[in-house]
């Protein structure tokens, strides 16, 4: 009988910290060689590379105690996870805290509101800049006025830098310190604004318009991660745009690192709708479990909770994309890529393909969370599977590549959801193509992180049966 798990892609970093100082005295703490075993059977079990690690094969210790004693050789549970990873793994994952992960997968997080990313100086000489992408609204950032577009380059009076940034914008409060950026030059404006961060849930769906171009309506949806616990709020603005009448969707997937495959799959049913039932996409396991797990994912018409699906019926959507566009953005371009015309504008997609189950210490084969070790918090997101559309396509290692392609300006970001927003802009010149000036060119900087960065659901795909 084939199974169905939470599923999830992700790259992540996330800090070693104790999980132990909020436990009842009367539960019995883990060793390490316990949640070593956790990981070594978790991996030996599920792990799609399994065949590249030696150590991994069903064959590999003759005995118990052999296998003790070589999980004893490692002094923490990271490094025997680091060192069982595959060469070609660059996002499977083990956390400490899988509370905060929970949190994060239903959209909870800490957060001060700004939204950003961080790009080298065009000298590249180690200094970092970063950039207002968008503030969540009822956020400290919100109240200090912060928007879209705004420079800085300092915290708490210190530069960043590409070695600096991570502890510099860790603390709950900070101050920013704000400056211009004309695209080749940095200058500190003075001003400085104080940030805290408070527990924030994000409604995904950030921008949800009709707009009048050309007496045609054309909808816009800036969606920012696939959080599946607003689903029905994502089709309820499908309703409100197939009673506008929509005749062509933008779908704003630039800051979109991942999220719900189910979401994913309802989102794309809800482009489309006349490919009911058919396929999605298709999974590859490791040689042990592709008879027993491997499933396909289909279009939906309905959501999880039964409502039925708001479907607009188009034959082709424009997708807005940046290198942080990834897992769950990527597999609703690449599965649909089959089916309508799907005109991908913008930057090249992270290039992940790969799902992963959440693991519990648990008795195998499903490692789940209610019958979790209450000895520590463990969990691990390892590389379980490959996603392929309904024409084989996977492996894009490099990414999804636009047919359209326009870098943001750091200089000149633009206002979300304005029909001048350079990317907005490049899909409705498509759209109705007309003489158009020449765009500028905007010189390639390199992004060396984003604010969601240090969250545990970084550019995360989950799929729940």
């Amino acid at each position: 009988m084939k199974k169905k798990f939470l599923v999830l892609l992700l790259v992540v970093s996330v800090t070693f910290t104790s999980c132990f100082t909020d436990k009842d005295d009367t539960i019995q703490i883990s060793s390490a060689l316990d949640i070593q075993n956790f990981i070594y059977r978790g991996l030996n079990f599920f792990y799609l590379y399994k065949a590249d690690t030696p150590e991994l094969a069903n064959d590999a210790f003759a005995t118990t105690e052999a296998r003790d004693a070589f999980l004893n050789s490692f002094d923490s549970p990271e490094s025997l996870f680091d060192f069982l990873k595959s060469s070609q793994d660059r996002f499977s994952l083990l956390v400490d805290d899988y509370i905060a992960l929970e949190n994060a997968l239903n959209g909870i997080s800490l957060s001060n509101g700004m939204e950003f990313g961080l790009v080298r100086y065009p000298d590249q000489g180690g200094n970092v800049f970063g950039y207002v992408r968008y503030v969540i609204p009822n956020t400290s950032a919100a109240t200090e006025g912060l928007q879209r577009g705004m420079i800085f380059n300092t915290v708490d009076g210190q530069q960043i830098t590409e070695t600096n940034f991570n502890a510099l914008l860790s603390p709950e409060t900070y101050s920013i310190g704000l400056a211009t950026f004309d695209g080749q030059t940095v200058t500190p404006t003075g001003e400085s604004k104080t940030l805290t961060k408070t527990q924030v849930s994000e409604n995904p769906i950030y921008i949800a318009q009709t707009l009048t171009v050309n007496s045609q309506k054309i909808g816009y949806l800036m969606y920012n991660a696939f959080t599946g616990t607003f689903d029905t709020q994502l089709n309820a603005a499908f309703g409100q745009f197939k009673a506008d009448g929509i005749t062509d969707l933008i779908l704003d997937l630039r800051y979109n690192g991942g999220g719900s495959v189910r979401t994913a799959q309802d989102l794309s049913s809800m482009i489309t709708g006349q490919f009911a039932g058919q396929l999605f996409y298709s999974e590859q396991w490791n040689e042990d479990r592709q008879a027993d797990y491997a499933e396909d994912g289909v279009f939906n018409t309905t959501l999880s909770t039964g409502e039925a699906i708001n479907s607009l019926n188009l034959t082709r959507v424009y997708i807005l994309t940046t290198g942080r566009s990834a897992s769950a953005s990527e597999l609703v371009i690449n599965s649909l890529d089959p089916y309508i015309q799907v005109i991908q504008v913008g930057g090249t997609t992270t290039g992940k393909f790969q799902a992963s189950f959440l693991l519990y210490d648990a008795p195998a084969p499903n490692f789940s969370r209610n019958q979790a070790n209450p000895g520590h918090t463990y969990a691990m997101l390892p590389l379980v599977f490959k996603t392929a559309n309904a024409a084989g396509n996977t492996d894009f290692i490099d990414g999804l590549f636009p047919d359209i392609q326009l870098n943001e300006d750091y200089s000149n970001l633009g206002t979300l959801g304005d029909v001048n927003e350079p990317l907005l802009a490049a899909a409705l010149n498509d759209i109705f193509p007309t003489p158009q000036p020449a765009r500028n060119s905007v010189p390639t900087l390199e992004e060396v992180s984003e604010s969601k960065a240090t969250l545990p659901n970084y550019q995360i795909m989950i799929a729940e049966h």
